[in-house]
């Protein structure tokens, strides 16, 4: 049965003024003498927690973590309705990630990350191809809006109930408009109550969709703190509803210019919210990926899964 390493602190934190207003928060734990590596987390609006420390061999690596922008103890928190988001995009954030390289003087990092996270990771990689020593994907998406669509809309054929609730919450939308658009008008409402009910109404349609899983836990989104709940709402559908502010399947398109990049990416063959043809797509076109793809595992992931990143992270640990 795989296990993660023991439980571990940071050795340093800070914050990163990004000089628009907005403070990133981020940790370095492990060894400060070890292989950097970055840890890029998922929702997006999420934030980073302390078990994706535990990836990592903390004799062979040092491991930063950041929350991104309005999220975990990044602030403006996304939760409070001031904290604006025009200036919280995917470009930001990439050079928030370059930013945070130069601060701590990190020359090349692995990148390691999964959903969200691996769109972000992958943009960052073909943007800074030379920054990046491998990379491990916990379950692969791009967001592109066929993506967005397929989990908003195209994926409610297996959960028809569900989906009506969830579209209920938008009656504005109707049966063919944009949910994930509507959903976004509504985190930016003034009213609290309509932005605490829409949140509600969109992590149910969430653990919806994950709830086929052998190993889902109930409530993984929904039993999410109140202000963590809203924020990583607004943050999502925010993103979701300009497509990530990527070209229509660049990261797929522009795979190439990960060559010479060695990368594992970890899938869940009963991945519902993000089907595994996208990993294929991903891996075909980027010559130094290795795609495993786990059969009894979904987005949750699996023992399985987790087994599969950890021998990958252990494998890369001691390569220069």
């Amino acid at each position: 049965m795989p296990t993660r390493y023991p439980p571990i602190e940071p050795y340093e934190t800070g914050v990163l003024d990004t000089g628009d207003g907005h403070h990133v928060y981020w940790e370095v734990c492990g060894n400060p003498d070890g292989k950097p590596a970055l840890v890029v987390h998922g929702g997006p609006g999420s934030g980073c927690g302390p078990g994706a420390r535990r990836w990592f061999d903390p004799e062979r690596y040092r491991v930063v973590l950041f929350d991104q922008r309005g999220c975990g103890r990044s602030t403006p928190h996304a939760s409070d309705l001031r904290a604006g988001l025009t200036t919280n995009t995917t470009g930001h954030l990439l050079t928030d990630m370059e930013r945070l390289r130069e601060l701590l003087d990190v020359d090349r990092w692995l990148l390691y990350g999964g959903s969200w996270g691996s769109t972000l990771l992958l943009a960052y990689a073909q943007r800074h191809p030379e920054r990046v020593s491998e990379i491990v994907v916990n379950g692969v998406t791009t967001t592109r809006r066929s993506e967005v669509d397929w989990l908003y809309r195209g994926v409610a054929r297996f959960f028809p109930e569900e989906w009506d609730r969830f579209m209920a919450g938008v009656p504005e939308a109707g049966r063919d408009g944009d949910p994930v658009a509507a959903y976004a008008r509504r985190m930016n409402d003034p009213d609290p109550a309509v932005r605490d009910k829409a949140a509600n109404d969109w992590c149910a349609w969430e653990d919806a969709v994950v709830s086929l899983e052998p190993h889902a836990p109930s409530g993984v989104y929904s039993g999410q703190a109140p202000a963590a709940r809203v924020a990583l709402v607004r943050i999502a559908s925010h993103y979701f509803a300009h497509g990530a502010w990527l070209e229509e399947g660049a990261l797929l398109r522009n795979a190439a210019r990960l060559t010479g990049i060695p990368g594992v990416l970890v899938h869940g063959r009963l991945d519902l919210s993000s089907p595994p043809d996208t990993a294929w797509e991903l891996c075909r076109g980027w010559p130094d990926a290795r795609l495993v793809t786990v059969g009894e595992a979904g987005h949750l992931g699996s023992e399985a899964a987790d087994a599969e990143v950890l021998a990958a992270l252990d494998g890369f640990a001691g390569r220069r």
